[in-house]
């Protein structure tokens, strides 16, 4: 059965693929799944229908068959673990690739969306300088953790898995806040990532979405 995912009709970002459900569709385009999207509107996404699949009204969301599930990390995990191609072979290998998507998720991602949030919040208070100072802080501190643990490795534990998947996409999110050029192993890894065949087609496919909600 052919899986359906949600997706913006009119993403926020204009097609720069920043939406959680670019992380899906990237997901799917690398294990080889074909799927459907269906599209929804700010409005839909607060209504009951979509309610039913996403009880924060938000998406991506994922059904197949009787099989119904929320939170891009849940659907990236359920798709790595039901397909070949996002986890290692060994049960000790999967434990690492996992974990290291939990800490994209949990260790890296908060500190980014939160200055991202504090712009659109904050800006017009009169200490939003020195809270956009001290967020940099924290997430260059976070970012240095990540770069000394990646080295000079192509990727964070081996062969590409579900843990890079994930965390090249939070890493995404951190363009627009000037601490990820800190670290060029890290920005050259957020490459690597981008460069994929499944990255390239995933994008291209929300881009085209994009494209046709500015026409």
């Amino acid at each position: 059965m052919t899986p359906t995912i949600t997706a913006f009709e009119n993403s926020p970002d204009g097609g720069q693929g920043l939406a959680r459900d670019m992380r899906v569709r990237w997901a799917l385009e690398e294990v080889g799944q074909p799927y459907d999207v269906r599209l929804v509107s700010f409005k839909s996404m607060k209504e009951a229908p979509h309610l039913k699949r996403h009880p924060f009204g938000q998406i991506p969301t994922y059904e197949e068959g009787n099989l119904m599930l929320f939170e891009s990390g849940a659907i990236v995990l359920h798709l790595a673990q039901h397909h070949d191609g996002l986890l290692p072979p060994d049960e000790a290998g999967q434990g690492r690739a996992i974990s290291w998507l939990f800490a994209a998720l949990n260790s890296v991602e908060p500190l980014i969306v939160e200055r991202e949030q504090s712009w659109f919040i904050e800006r017009d208070y009169p200490w939003y300088a020195e809270r956009i100072a001290l967020l940099d802080e924290r997430i260059l501190a976070r970012l240095g953790e990540l770069s000394r643990r990646l080295g000079k490795a192509e990727w964070l534990d081996g062969e590409f898995s579900v843990g890079d998947l994930m965390m090249v996409m939070v890493l995404r999110r951190a363009e627009d806040t000037n601490t990820l050029e800190h670290y060029p192993n890290l920005m050259a890894y957020k490459l690597r990532g981008e460069a994929r065949p499944a990255y390239q087609r995933a994008f291209a496919a929300q881009l085209e979405v994009a494209k046709a909600a500015g026409r």
